[in-house]
């Protein structure tokens, strides 16, 4: 069996960043899940995530 074909036969172990709806589709499936409630630093916005490290 390949390697590939053997993680079919394993527990999955899901952590989901961000879209929590797919974090409630695995749940109803009783795929057993966590969530973190991440977002982008400064929303995604790049130039203002740069002024932000330059604080740091």
């Amino acid at each position: 069996m390949s390697k590939l074909n053997e993680l079919f036969n394993k527990k999955l172990n899901v952590v989901n960043f961000g879209i929590e709806s797919f974090y409630e589709d695995l749940k109803k499936q009783n795929v057993e899940a966590i969530h973190v409630d991440w977002k982008p630093v400064a929303g995604g916005d790049k130039d203002l995530a740069n002024m932000l490290s330059d604080l740091i």
